[in-house]
């Protein structure tokens, strides 16, 4: 699954966009044919656990009755270059499945290709930051306990079946948790049960965040690879506006005293700051600002060809002067005149923010200018 039409599929993207994409859960049953479930078979998680340096008790937890098995419980102290880790024990850890836990492996974006790829097309078709978890759990377990998420989820069922149990509450638009709030509260907060949906291999499932749901699987053991996605929300303007606005005298100035004239003045000077920062928000600069902060979320698939090696094609500035571009190719130039000479995988390498299509674009303009030359 490599493009958002495939993890949809038979539903178009249009059709997800316009009819649930925010709104309400979709349920995509596998259609004849589909090769979803090879996400991630049996035989590739175990080889994921059997890499045991890969886990420590952060990324590979045991659930018991909704709760997470102490690290203690199931791993060894162990020493690493980067100090002392809970790493668990392989041993341990089939005790405890044996005796009902369930398995949750989270940041496994990047550790099996076929989850990489779909992670990437997630994060490319909606603008955002992508983890990817793996649940595996067993006759009457689940993994966690009724609750709601504060990031869109999609979940691939890959072996077995998983009981998604959907309730009538929802959080609008929530970016995190009341601080306090326990199980009880959840438990209160998520109301009557609307719907149950039972996932077989190859079903996909989109959770909105804010939904209520919890799961159980039934009697086969389940294995499902979940993917979180987090687009940019509207408060995220907020961190970009400090260089725009400081460039306008008006924010730098002193603001008038609150009972100045009534505090008329202040009001004054407020309502002309409100004008002023809605134009910068407005404005086409600023557009490319958000589209480049939305581009460093993305997450992008490694792409490693050995014993092949990548070329490196080298550059160096001739002083000339660079076109008058857009601020997307500006950030590429001024890594070059910083840079002097250069080879254009690495300033690839550096602006994650840009696509390669977009530097290499931003490249041209700027050889044709004069501004660069081969070396």
């Amino acid at each position: 699954m490599r493009t958002l039409e495939e993890i949809l599929h038979p539903v178009t993207p249009a059709q997800f966009r316009a009819e649930y994409e925010g709104r309400q859960p979709l349920h995509i049953p596998a259609a004849e044919g589909s090769n979803k479930r090879t996400l991630l078979p049996w035989h590739a998680f175990n080889g994921l656990l059997n890499q045991t340096n890969v886990w420590d008790s952060e990324r590979l937890k045991l659930m018991r009755h909704d709760d997470a098995v102490p690290p203690e419980q199931y791993c060894r102290r162990k020493r690493t270059p980067a100090g002392m880790i809970w790493r668990p024990s392989p041993a341990k850890v089939e005790v405890f499945l044996s005796a009902g836990a369930s398995i949750l492996a989270n940041d496994v974006l990047t550790l099996h290709s076929p989850i990489t790829h779909a992670g990437v097309a997630l994060g490319e078709a909606l603008a955002a930051e992508v983890g990817a978890s793996v649940f595996c759990s067993f006759k009457g377990g689940r993994a966690v306990a009724t609750h709601y998420d504060v990031h869109e989820v999609f979940a691939v069922q890959t072996e077995g079946e998983k009981v998604w149990n959907l309730y009538e509450g929802r959080e609008i638009d929530p970016v995190g948790y009341p601080p306090g709030m326990t199980q009880t509260d959840f438990n209160k907060a998520c109301g009557r049960l609307v719907s149950t949906i039972t996932m077989k291999p190859g079903d996909v499932l989109y959770m909105p965040r804010g939904f209520y749901h919890d799961t159980v699987t039934p009697d086969q053991p389940s294995l499902h690879v979940s993917f979180t996605v987090m687009p940019l929300a509207g408060r995220s303007i907020l961190s970009l506006l400090d260089g725009p606005v400081l460039q306008d005298a008006a924010f730098r100035a002193w603001l008038p005293a609150a009972d100045a004239d009534g505090g008329a003045r202040l009001e004054a000077r407020l309502a002309d700051l409100a004008t002023r920062l809605a134009g910068i928000v407005a404005s086409p600069a600023f557009r490319d600002e958000v589209a480049l902060l939305q581009r460093r979320l993305m997450p992008r698939a490694p792409g490693f060809g050995l014993p092949a090696r990548k070329p490196a094609t080298l550059y160096r500035v001739t002083g000339r002067a660079f076109p008058d571009v857009g601020p997307r190719a500006r950030r590429a130039y001024d890594w070059m005149i910083e840079e002097r000479q250069f080879a254009v995988e690495d300033l690839v390498a550096d602006m994650e923010s840009l696509s390669e299509a977009d530097i290499r674009s931003a490249l041209a303009r700027a050889e044709q200018a004069g501004a660069v030359q081969r070396v």
